[in-house]
Parts: structure tokens; C-alpha cells; sequence
């Protein structure tokens, strides 16, 4: 199943300094984890945030195989295919499992409001519920002055009660440390029917702040997230408010 993908983290890899070029760490497969600390980006607040936007492909991806089978279909006039959100209707969230150091869990997410707290636990705090995709997409806060009362948090996204279409999104995860390179997240894998994914996990590690790419797509809600990661949190039905929406 696709969220098995990847479970294996191999050989761990350190990353000096990102791309001269663009500034960003890219984490892939291969290199799937950086440390804030050895950065020297594990203090203020980590900005995390999720920008999608509809892939084009999808609509024509075939035109070209068709002409090649079908010349004649050149000289008939080109068809107008509209792409609007009533075609395609995709709303990404995003999300965080938490977990402190002194036992307390939860999630912070659009649904019932859990937008949780940047100077007070769980010390992360979500601003913004983009339904369509817009430029400033949706941003998780992350106070990692209070790294020492941070055990883990998993990043993660999900379809908001649409039909799945993680194959018809570019969706991008980057987190932009208080200092250095930011560090981006594709979610570039092709699973038609997932619902959620985990991204990215953070986690203190003997004072030590890791970033490790996860990238598991699965069939469910952010119950099966726990379940595979071991949160164990009790998950009812939610909705977001008006207001959110």
C-alpha cells in the first residue's frame, strides 16, 4: 500500500548548506533529513507552510499521443477546456500531531477549530485556511525557543470532505527556519485515491531538532495517521466552521 512507501529510512544524511542557487534544502527519498541544530535553526519561530496548485497536465496530457495515432485531428478546431474549481474541487489542509515532552498530545487543524497556541502548549499554532490553492496557501508556527518541551510533531495534509485528488495537485510543503535555507517537501507521488499524507516529522532527539521527510500517503483521516505513527488519540467527525470555510 502506498503509505508503506519509504518506512525503511536507511542510512541517516546531513546537510551542510542548501542551494546556492535557490536557498532550500530539498528533501527527497535519498536525502530525507537535516538538522535544525546543526543549521543552526533551531531557535524562533519555523514557519511551515502548504501552497498547492491544480495540475494542467492532467486536462491535455494526451493530445499529443492522439495526434500522433489521429494527423487528421489537427485540422478540426481545438476544443475549450475550462478549468475552474467547480471542475476540479480540491481543498487541501494542513495539520500537526503533537506530542511534549511531558506526555500531553494533540492536533492542531482547521476542523473544530484546533488552531492551537505558539507561546503556550503545544506551541504551534496555525493561521489560515486556504480552500483553492492562493499564494500564501496555509502556515503552521512552530516556537522552537521552546524546543526543549517539544517531543515530536508530524506534520501532515489532508482533503477537507472532497472528492481524493492528491494526483491532480502540485502541493508543496516549505519550512522556513528563523535562519538559514528553506527546506521543501514535494508531494509529487501519484496516489489517486489517498486522502492524507504525513509530510514531515520533527523531533528533539537528545536536544537535538530533526527534520525527516515521511511522504506516506494514506486511505483515511488523520485516525489512520495516529494509528500509524502510534499517537494514540480518540477521533471523532469534525467540521470546520463558516468562518473557516
Amino acid at each position: 500500500m502506498g503509505f508503506l512507501d519509504g518506512l525503511w529510512r536507511g542510512n541517516d544524511s546531513a546537510f551542510d548548506s542548501g542551494n546556492a542557487a535557490t536557498n532550500a534544502i530539498e528533501l527527497t527519498k535519498r536525502y530525507a533529513q537535516v538538522s535544525l541544530t546543526k543549521q543552526g535553526a533551531a531557535t524562533g519561530n519555523l514557519r511551515v507552510n502548504l501552497s498547492w496548485r491544480m495540475r494542467t497536465s492532467d486536462l491535455g496530457g494526451s493530445q499529443r499521443e492522439s495526434l500522433l495515432r489521429h494527423p487528421l485531428k489537427a485540422l478540426k478546431p481545438p476544443e475549450v477546456i475550462a478549468h475552474s474549481q467547480s471542475m476540479v474541487d480540491v481543498d487541501l489542509d494542513l495539520g500537526c500531531l503533537y506530542e511534549l515532552q511531558d506526555g500531553t498530545k494533540g492536533v492542531v487543524q482547521p476542523l473544530g477549530g484546533l488552531l492551537g497556541d505558539v507561546n503556550g502548549p503545544p506551541y504551534v499554532k496555525l493561521s489560515g485556511d486556504d480552500r483553492f490553492g492562493s499564494g500564501s496557501g496555509e502556515t503552521l508556527y512552530v516556537n522552537l525557543d521552546q524546543r526543549e518541551n517539544i517531543k515530536r510533531l508530524l506534520v501532515f495534509v489532508y482533503i477537507y470532505d472532497q472528492t481524493p485528488a492528491f494526483d491532480r495537485t502540485r502541493a508543496m510543503v516549505t519550512l522556513y527556519p528563523g535562519n538559514g535555507p528553506r527546506i521543501e517537501i514535494s508531494l509529487d507521488e501519484r496516489h489517486p485515491q489517498a486522502r492524507s499524507c504525513a509530510v514531515v516529522m520533527i523531533e528533539n532527539i537528545k536536544g537535538e531538532i530533526i527534520v525527516h521527510r515521511e511522504v506516506k500517503f494514506v486511505y483515511g483521516f488523520q485516525g489512520e495517521l495516529d494509528r500509524l505513527y502510534g499517537w494514540g488519540l480518540q477521533w471523532g467527525r469534525g467540521f470546520k466552521s463558516k468562518t473557516g470555510r
